[in-house]
C-alpha cells in the first residue's frame, strides 16, 4: 500500500469533515461559541477576582487554552472514531480494508487535528480580540513545538482507543482526563523541573515562550528541544504499543464487532 492511497484516504476524510461542518453549520458554530463563552467566563470572571494577576498572565492563559483545545481533539479523536464505527457496525469492515486499520486510525487522527486546528484558530482570533493581546505567529518556531506537544496526546488517545475496542463506551472515563490535561498544560516547569518529563508541560511552556515572549526556535535551549522530542517519541510510542496489545486482546475475545 503506497503513500498515494493514504493521501487519497486522508483527502476524502478531510472533505467529509468539511462537508459535515458545513451541513451541520449550527452545530459547528455552537461548538465555537460554547468554547469562546467558557474562555470569556474565565477571563472576565478572573479579572474581577484577581485583577492585575490575570492581566499579567493573559498571554499564557490564551496560549494554554488554545493548546488545551488541540490536545483534547488529538486525544479524543481516536476513541470517538472507534466508538462511532462500533455503533454503526462498520468497525470490522475497517479491519478488512487493504489500507490497514492502524493506518486508517492514524490518518483520521491527523485529519481531525487539522480540522480542530482550523476551529481553534478561529477561537484564538476571538480570544485575541477580546483580550487585546498580541502573540507571535512564527510558523518555523510554533509549528514544530505544537506538533511535538500534541504527539503525547495522540499516544494517550491510542490507549483509550484500545480500551474503546474492548469496552465500546468509555466516554465518561476519558472525559475525566481533560481536568488532568488542564493541570499539565499550566504546570510551572520553571519552578519544578521534574514536570518537564510529563506530557504537554514542557511543550506548553515552550509554546508560551514562543508565542507570548516572541522567542525564536534558535533561542530555545537545545536541551529543552531535545527533551521535548524525547518525551513526545516516548509517549507516542508507548501509547501505540499499548493500543496494539489491547487490539490483539480484542480480536482474541471476538468483541470487535460487538457494541
Amino acid at each position: 500500500m503506497n503513500l498515494h492511497h493514504l493521501y487519497l484516504f486522508g483527502r476524502a476524510s478531510f472533505l467529509k469533515s468539511v462537508t459535515l461542518m458545513r451541513r451541520y453549520l449550527v452545530n459547528t458554530l455552537s461548538q465555537i461559541v460554547s468554547m469562546y463563552l467558557l474562555f470569556a467566563v474565565m477571563f472576565f470572571g478572573g479579572r474581577q477576582i484577581a485583577g492585575a494577576a490575570i492581566t499579567r498572565s493573559i498571554e499564557g492563559i490564551v496560549v494554554g487554552y488554545f493548546l488545551w483545545m488541540l490536545i483534547m481533539s488529538a486525544y479524543s479523536s481516536i476513541a470517538n472514531d472507534i466508538m462511532q464505527e462500533a455503533q454503526w457496525g462498520t468497525l470490522e469492515q475497517l479491519y478488512m480494508s487493504p489500507l490497514g486499520f492502524d493506518r486508517i486510525v492514524g490518518v483520521k487522527t491527523v485529519v481531525n487535528v487539522f480540522v480542530s486546528l482550523f476551529l481553534s484558530t478561529i477561537l484564538l482570533v476571538l480570544m485575541l480580540a477580546t483580550t487585546r493581546v498580541t502573540l507571535s505567529f512564527d510558523l518555523v518556531t510554533v509549528a514544530p513545538i505544537l506538533i511535538l506537544t500534541l504527539a503525547p496526546a495522540v499516544g494517550l488517545g491510542y490507549v483509550f482507543g484500545g480500551l474503546a475496542l474492548l469496552y465500546k463506551r468509555i466516554e465518561s472515563a476519558f472525559r475525566l482526563m481533560q481536568f488532568a490535561f488542564v493541570a499539565l498544560v499550566a504546570a510551572p516547569v520553571e519552578q519544578f523541573p521534574v514536570l518537564r518529563f510529563a506530557p504537554f508541560s514542557l511543550g506548553s511552556y515552550l509554546l508560551r515562550e514562543a508565542m507570548g515572549a516572541d522567542e525564536s526556535l534558535l533561542e530555545i535551549p537545545a536541551a529543552d528541544l531535545g527533551l521535548l522530542v524525547a518525551v513526545s517519541v516516548v509517549y507516542l510510542g508507548l501509547g501505540y504499543g499499548v493500543f496494539r496489545v489491547i487490539q490483539r486482546k480484542a480480536r482474541e475475545r471476538g468483541v470487535l464487532g460487538e457494541y
